[in-house]
């Protein structure tokens, strides 16, 4: 069985120097338009420092009618490429294989949410073909936008539910054109921006695609099949699964009996590499999932706890994340922001409150 300390070759030539990948985490410290701010280069460039393989930003808006958060990095414009340089220089310094996570927030962005389809509850309006495709080209643009400004490689938001998700879904998107219908067609907006990436990209870029396989009207075996198709047709470098739990079983009774993560570790992956995260708090945790067949660890909380996990773990195979509640100075010694700081308060249990 491969060990945490194994270095990981990608399809494109890539190395990782271990398996430890950080995980896409919102902040909302970066400025109101886009541009990086020191707090996110501190947080980010503190996990290349703590020996994170794979250093990978936060969902980063592609298109200014898809920002989905507050103080969301941007890819999306040329006035974000000089702190995007600044940044893709030090995580190369630090030996961390530097990506930028592109992201379209749908029928969640913050203003003009768009979806496959109209949805009340959301309040979003179905797109035009001539809007899909425009966000689409968007997409590639901000892969250029990222090798530009020196990324090693981009990993495309398809997962919880943002714009290339809903296109996944049944539920979400009940179009009855290219776009939608049959799970084909559903999976086509994903596929022409991996081909759009490729073409549009020198070789050696990376290309990873994240997926969640339930919530969001998803369904588990179509999910799995949109992971087999991506690895059969062997244009990208890795698949990040976003799983809540890699220990859990599905919510699909049908389907319970195993693991959820078992109905991916299985498929035919011809060199693609997979990835898990959820709820990877320890050592064993990390070792637990390459034992169930992943090729690495993608790590959320526990590297928001420590920007040096791998080298925590790496010295200590007993290592374990500190227990939460913990305190803000404790965050920000850890490299957090404050703003970054007041968004991990919605996280119930996160950070101590403060006293009295």
């Amino acid at each position: 069985m491969a060990q945490l300390t194994d270095p990981l070759t990608l399809r494109s030539g890539a190395t990782f120097k271990n398996r430890f990948v950080l995980s896409p985490l919102t902040n909302t410290q970066s400025h109101p338009d886009g541009v990086l701010s020191d707090d996110e280069f501190r947080w980010l460039t503190m996990r290349a420092e703590g020996g994170f393989a794979l250093t990978m930003t936060c969902a980063a808006s592609v298109q200014e009618e898809g920002v989905g958060f507050p103080g969301q990095l941007g890819f999306h414009d040329d006035r974000h490429l000089p702190g995007l340089a600044r940044l893709a220089a030090k995580i190369r310094e630090d030996g961390s294989h530097s990506v930028g996570q592109l992201h379209h927030g749908g029928l969640r962005s913050m203003t003009n949410p768009k979806a496959p389809s109209d949805d009340e509850k959301l309040k979003a309006q179905a797109m035009t073909l001539d809007e899909i495709q425009h966000s689409r080209d968007c997409f590639i643009s901000a892969a250029q936008r990222a090798e530009r400004a020196g990324f090693d490689g981009v990993e495309l938001h398809g997962a919880h539910g943002y714009l290339i998700c809903s296109f996944l879904s049944p539920e979400l998107n009940r179009r009855d054109d290219a776009y939608g219908g049959d799970p084909e067609r559903r999976m086509r907006f994903l596929l022409e921006i991996v081909d759009g990436v490729r073409a549009a990209t020198k070789p050696g870029f990376s290309l990873g695609v994240r997926l969640s396989p339930e919530r969001w009207g998803l369904v588990v075996t179509e999910v799995r099949d949109v992971a087999q198709r991506l690895m059969r047709d062997a244009k990208i470098d890795y698949i990040d699964m976003s799983l809540w739990d890699v220990k859990k079983e599905p919510h699909d009774e049908a389907l319970q009996g195993r693991t959820l993560a078992s109905y991916f570790t299985d498929l035919d992956r011809n060199g693609t590499r997979l990835g898990a995260a959820g709820k990877i708090m320890s050592a064993q945790d990390a070792r637990d999932v390459l034992a169930m067949g992943f090729d690495f660890p993608v790590l959320g909380r526990a590297a928001i706890l420590h920007h040096d996990f791998p080298k925590r773990v790496a010295a200590d195979p007993n290592f374990t994340a500190i227990a939460t509640p913990v305190s803000e100075e404790y965050l920000h010694n850890e490299g957090l922001g404050p703003a970054f700081v007041k968004y991990m308060r919605s996280w119930a249990g996160f950070v101590e409150e403060p006293a009295a």
